[in-house]
């Protein structure tokens, strides 16, 4: 099993609890499954009349990335009950990009919030948002960690066990629909 990862952290934040989420991911990945997370803070507000011109050197790493990618992890903080404007502009620059990077991959999706609901309004419209891009996303299990400043310890690993378990359950079953969709992808190739 080669699985490669990348993950797409809704905030840009210096400690975000979503980006502490995407490192304790890199520690607890399964074997043969590889995260890479994105950088997301030089990437422009998109704009077609920037798109015309070209795609910015900043849009052509991530797109290259998740073009590489074989699965997406997502973590989202939730801001005003939505997604953050930097999460959605990455979404929208790499909807247009020629390659389709999202097309047919798994996505999983996390989020971690101070508050007692973890996020689940945001991953609620974020998985509308992904429903164009033609994706596969996770719908069990979830991961909501609410109470998130209590829950990381200062040097930004992850001290609670019921989270970092969920953590476990998320990626072990973001590389078995990797895995099931690429023998698909054999089969159909094969017949």
């Amino acid at each position: 099993m080669s699985i490669r990862v990348l993950a797409i952290g809704g905030s840009l934040r210096q400690g975000s609890y979503n980006h502490l989420l995407l490192e304790q991911a890199q520690r607890q990945t399964p074997e043969g499954m590889r995260i890479e997370i994105a950088e997301l803070s030089d990437v422009p507000l998109y704009n077609s009349d920037v798109q015309a011109q070209g795609f910015p050197e900043p849009v052509r790493r991530l797109a290259a990335q998740a073009a590489q990618a074989d699965a997406f992890l997502i973590a989202t903080p939730e801001y005003n009950y939505s997604i953050p404007g930097v999460l959605k502009n990455a979404i929208d620059w790499l909807s247009r990009v020629p390659e389709a990077p999202f097309q047919g991959k798994p996505v999983a999706i996390a989020s971690a919030s101070m508050s007692g609901l973890g996020g689940v309004r945001a991953q609620y419209h974020l998985r509308q948002v992904l429903i164009y891009l033609d994706v596969m996303p996770l719908n069990k299990p979830e991961l909501f960690v609410s109470a998130a400043h209590e829950k990381f310890a200062a040097d930004g690993r992850l001290t609670d066990e019921a989270t970092r378990e969920g953590l476990d359950k998320l990626l072990a079953a973001l590389a078995a629909r990797t895995l099931r969709l690429r023998a698909g992808e054999a089969v159909a190739v094969a017949a």
